[in-house]
């Protein structure tokens, strides 16, 4: 029973450090300008703490399978209680992934609409679309 109670305990934890990562995003997102470095860090934390919280929850699991329990836990209420508070913050953090979400793609969008108010204004390519220089043919000047 310890071992699942530690499972719950650390995935608390985890989703708390959740939390606070998809709120620097949030503010990240919400700036005027994005810190694109800070942001590709902020991303990188997510997915560390996602890939910790996918091990806790194996863990959870196998300690569930040893000990005979289940979700959501009516006969121990110690771990009734993490497991309903799991289930909140989860609650609270889809929330805050789906409002990034909106964030990220009204980022984008704006963007989108700079780089087309841009291009009419591009001046000689230098570069094609696959990255290598272009090479112009020099003129023959036959007389």
């Amino acid at each position: 029973m310890d071992k699942l109670q530690n499972a719950l305990d650390k995935m608390l934890e985890v989703l708390s450090s959740l939390a606070d990562v998809m709120n620097a995003e949030q503010e990240q997102l919400s700036a005027g300008q994005v810190n694109s470095s800070l942001l590709q860090r902020i991303t990188e934390d997510k997915s560390s703490l996602l890939a910790t919280l996918n091990f806790l929850e194996e863990m959870r699991r196998d300690a569930e399978k040893a000990t005979g329990t289940h979700v959501p836990y009516s006969q121990h209420p110690a771990l009734a209680r993490r497991w309903a508070a799991i289930q909140e913050q989860t609650v609270k953090l889809r929330d805050t992934n789906l409002h990034n979400g909106m964030l990220l793609n009204h980022q984008i969008s704006h963007n989108e609409h700079a780089l087309q108010v841009l291009k009419p204004y591009q001046s000689q390519k230098f570069y094609g679309p696959d990255g290598h220089a272009i090479t112009t043919a020099p003129v023959s000047r036959k007389a």
